[in-house]
Order: C-alpha cells, then sequence, then structure tokens
C-alpha cells in the first residue's frame, strides 16, 4: 500500500467515524424521548447498516464494478470507522451489569444475526448488480 492509499483510507474512516458519531447523536436524541430509550437503537442502526454498505461495497468490487482502491477506501476506511463492534459489546455489558438481562442478550446476539443477514444481502446485491 502507497502512502497515499493509507491516507486516503484514513480520510475515509475519519469520515466513517463522523457519520457515525453524528448518526449516533441523532438517534439517542429521538429515542430517549420515546419507548426505546433503554435499548442502544443508534449502535444497531449503524452495525446493521454499515454491514449491508459494506457488503454491497464489497459485492462490487467482487464483480469487478469497483476498482480495488475504491472498495479499500469505501469498505475498509469508511465503513471500518462508521461500524463499531466495540460499542456493542460494551453496551451489551452495560446492559448486563444493569439488571437487563434479556435487552442485552437481544442486543448482543439480535446485531450479530440481524448485521450478518444485512452483510449477506448486501454481497448479493453488490455481486448482481
Amino acid at each position: 500500500m502507497s502512502p497515499l492509499e493509507l491516507l486516503v483510507v484514513s480520510l475515509g474512516g475519519g469520515l466513517g467515524s463522523a457519520l457515525r458519531f453524528a448518526l449516533d447523536g441523532t438517534v439517542k436524541a429521538r429515542v430517549a424521548r420515546a419507548a426505546l430509550g433503554w435499548f442502544p437503537v443508534g449502535t444497531m442502526l449503524i452495525n446493521v447498516t454499515g454491514s449491508l454498505v459494506l457488503g454491497v461495497v464489497t459485492g462490487l468490487g467482487e464483480a469487478g464494478t469497483l476498482g480495488l482502491p475504491l472498495v479499500a477506501v469505501l469498505g475498509t476506511g469508511m465503513m471500518g470507522g462508521y461500524t463499531t463492534f466495540s460499542t456493542a459489546s460494551v453496551e451489551t455489558v452495560q446492559l448486563f451489569r444493569s439488571g437487563k438481562p434479556g435487552p442485552a442478550v437481544l442486543n448482543g446476539l439480535g446485531m450479530l444475526v440481524v448485521s450478518v443477514g444485512a452483510a449477506a444481502l448486501g454481497l448479493y446485491l453488490g455481486r448482481n448488480t
């Protein structure tokens, strides 16, 4: 990888992180007033949409529609910065620690299952476009 490629992937990661920060803040502000204020909806939405987009980008790369440098910038960089496994893990543990085992299991396992499904759908869409 050249220094320029590293820089561009890093910029993509920064953009993805900024998008995650903005979306999570917006969702938290709206969900806090709703019935789902006890559940980390923002992180779930971010990880599921990020898995879908990464699947599409990867599928487009595999189909030859997107070049590998663009796949690296959008996939590794932007979606790598956008999605957040570590936050999901911490939020799951926090739900357990606060006496909410049901929501903790829903968050941990539910996010995994739905995100993997979204990634599979994205790959399918990307490969067959």
